[in-house]
């Protein structure tokens, strides 16, 4: 598989045409069309449906494209790094993030990156669920989470600490709970599928039934609510805290039962050799968390 060929298909797709991505890539519309042509005799399969009047991906080539597109990305990243004498980022840089600390932490680190790396482009995708990584063509998510899946290879980041919190409004209405299994009895506001929340109380693992009348498909909005006075929540301290410093969310204390400290996780899809646009955005990361605080791991 020629990875010219692999380029007209990816510029093809993003331009809408074959000759604006012929006009894109400084070739004939005759040499695009031979190289689309070449691609699909290699894979054994149509990848576009074209016509005088419009062009879309057949199935095949819908499946195939974020494979594509990280073949270009990591070719053109392997260049950069052999042509330059330090290492830079380079091509598309597809990562994943819970959505809070996408907010928190990803987006302000975004414009440094990209002004520090002209030939770098990143596409986020915030969402609290694991794509699947090698599917989507994603180089990397961010994960908060007890990772269950063997399968996955990560990378631990950082401790992340949680507590839980209500505001100031619920708990003059509720009252604040003084032990684990008062919790059965308040609004508490969980993630989507979740029966209950795990503490640490003596050294021991211990796990505190739910019984609110709310749930979220992501934590910002179980936040949300919680600010809102619809509940108790169990956060992130570093979402947390400007809340509780401000009153606006008062920590409960639970008389020595902590809530579960789960990890940072770097989540990559395979075991290859991670590339340059990936360290670069990860040595970011961990200077955006020690400067917040977190305490992270040594490399």
């Amino acid at each position: 598989m020629n990875t010219d060929d692999v380029l007209v298909f990816t510029a093809t797709v993003s331009a809408g045409s074959l000759s604006a991505a012929a006009r894109r890539l400084g070739v004939t519309p005759m040499v695009a069309t031979r190289r689309l042509a070449a691609l699909e005799a290699a894979v054994g399969v149509r990848l576009l449906h074209r016509t005088t009047r419009s062009l879309s991906l057949t199935p095949e080539g819908e499946s195939f494209l974020p494979f594509a597109q990280a073949l270009v990305d990591n070719e053109a990243a392997a260049m950069a790094l052999l042509h330059s004498g330090t290492e830079t980022a380079a091509g598309l840089l597809r990562i994943s993030v819970p959505i809070s600390f996408g907010l928190k932490f990803i987006m302000p680190m975004v414009p440094k990156l990209l002004e520090d790396n002209p030939d770098l482009r990143i596409s986020v995708d915030m969402t609290d669920s694991l794509p699947d990584l090698v599917a989507t063509g994603t180089d990397l998510a961010i994960r908060i989470a007890r990772l269950r899946d063997s399968s996955l290879i990560a990378r631990k980041l950082a401790d992340n600490p949680r507590v839980v919190v209500a505001s100031p409004r619920y708990l003059a209405r509720r009252g604040a709970p003084s032990s684990l299994d008062e919790l059965a009895d308040h609004d508490c506001l969980s993630l989507a599928g979740a029966t209950h929340w795990t503490f640490r109380e003596h050294g021991a693992e211990r796990h505190a039934r739910l019984n609110g009348r709310f749930s979220c498909s992501s934590i910002a909005g179980c936040y949300t609510a919680c600010l809102g006075g619809a509940g108790i929540a169990m956060l992130s301290n570093w979402y947390a805290a400007d809340d509780i410093k401000a009153g606006r969310l008062v920590p409960i204390d639970f008389q020595g039962a902590e809530p579960e400290a789960i990890n940072i996780w770097a989540v990559y899809p395979t075991t290859r050799l991670v590339l340059p646009k990936v360290r670069v955005f990860i040595t970011a990361l961990r200077a955006a968390l020690a400067e917040a605080g977190i305490e992270g791991t040594k490399e």
